[in-house]
């Protein structure tokens, strides 16, 4: 199963396995990673699995779609690595995946 490392805005560590297809807010989520809320469950209807994706993860993880974007304008401090966890789907692509949690949502 892919790892995942959630890293915390202090620097807390949380390093998960992932089954592949679900997502990277299930994988949070099902592991009680703090500052993942998911609130909408995955609907991409909040903000609240809005993760940073470190730089070389990026194109591994794609570009948000049109939805994804709309939905990152409710998020805080977005920056250009920003992405809502729930629209990125775990593949064995992704194994070694490192994102940040940011520090509004503690």
């Amino acid at each position: 199963m892919p790892k995942i490392t959630y890293i915390e805005h202090n620097g807390t560590e949380h390093a998960v396995e992932a089954e592949v297809g679900m997502t990277v807010m299930e994988a949070a989520v099902k592991n009680s990673v703090p500052g993942i809320e998911a609130e909408c469950g995955g609907a991409c209807a909040c903000a609240t699995c809005h993760i940073y994706v470190e730089p070389d993860w990026r194109a591994p993880t794609g570009e948000p779609e049109e939805m994804e974007e709309d939905m990152l304008d409710f998020a805080f401090d977005v920056r250009e690595s920003s992405r809502l966890s729930c629209q990125i789907k775990v593949t064995e692509a992704l194994d070694g995946l490192i994102v940040r949690v940011p520090e509004k949502q503690f």
